[in-house]
């Protein structure tokens, strides 16, 4: 499985996992109401200007990380050039680059063992109602450590697509990505099995 977080150490690295999670907590709050492109612009220059403190590699690294991204503003781009909504499209794909680029820099900057310490910190309550939280905890990790290896999984059968076929890849590559990811999941439920299970003790 791939690892989103850097392969060095930098100054945010040393900021607990709780005050960065809280910090991009209060600016997705705070960003949405925001319309003014020039605002919008000046924040997404701090967001650069963040990424730069921790170094060049780091914002290289996040421009790379985006790439899903460019899809989805391209469709929100061209919905918006075709209803004449130029401003509120460009607000938007601004809003939407700033919120992914910082929480990016959150993952990038954080061990996913702190972040999951942190939800387990917020689900205390619910261990009172008898909720299983490790579960939760465990679920959640896979997820963030699974998504970057199904999307490489899925460039690799594009790839192998484009190596065949002179034709665009299409809704037959989403079979057999689906096939791998259904594969990789027993693999991980068997694993989890030959452990004992999904208990507290485990999770620490």
């Amino acid at each position: 499985m791939l690892a989103l977080t850097l392969p060095h150490r930098t100054w945010a690295h040393s900021v607990p996992a709780g005050a960065k999670l809280a910090v991009l907590a209060v600016a997705s709050i705070l960003i949405f109401p925001v319309q003014g492109l020039m605002a919008l612009v000046l924040l997404l220059a701090v967001v650069v200007t963040v990424h730069l403190s921790a170094g060049l590699d780091v914002l290289r690294y996040a421009l790379g990380m985006m790439r899903p991204v460019v899809f989805f503003a391209a469709i929100i781009g061209v919905y918006h050039l075709l209803t004449l909504d130029i401003g509120r499209g460009a607000a938007i794909i601004l809003r939407m680059i700033i919120l992914v680029g910082l929480a990016n820099f959150v993952t990038m900057t954080t061990a996913l063992g702190d972040m999951i310490a942190v939800l387990d910190w917020l689900m205390t309550p619910l261990t009172r109602l008898g909720m299983r939280t490790a579960a939760v905890s465990l679920a959640i990790a896979m997820v963030i450590r699974f998504t970057p290896t199904l999307i490489a999984k899925g460039s690799t059968l594009i790839e192998s697509w484009r190596a065949r076929s002179q034709r665009r890849p299409n809704w037959r590559v989403t079979i057999p990505l689906c096939i791998l990811a259904l594969d990789d999941a027993e693999h991980v439920a068997e694993a989890l099995r030959a452990r004992g299970g999904i208990t507290p003790e485990r999770m620490t």
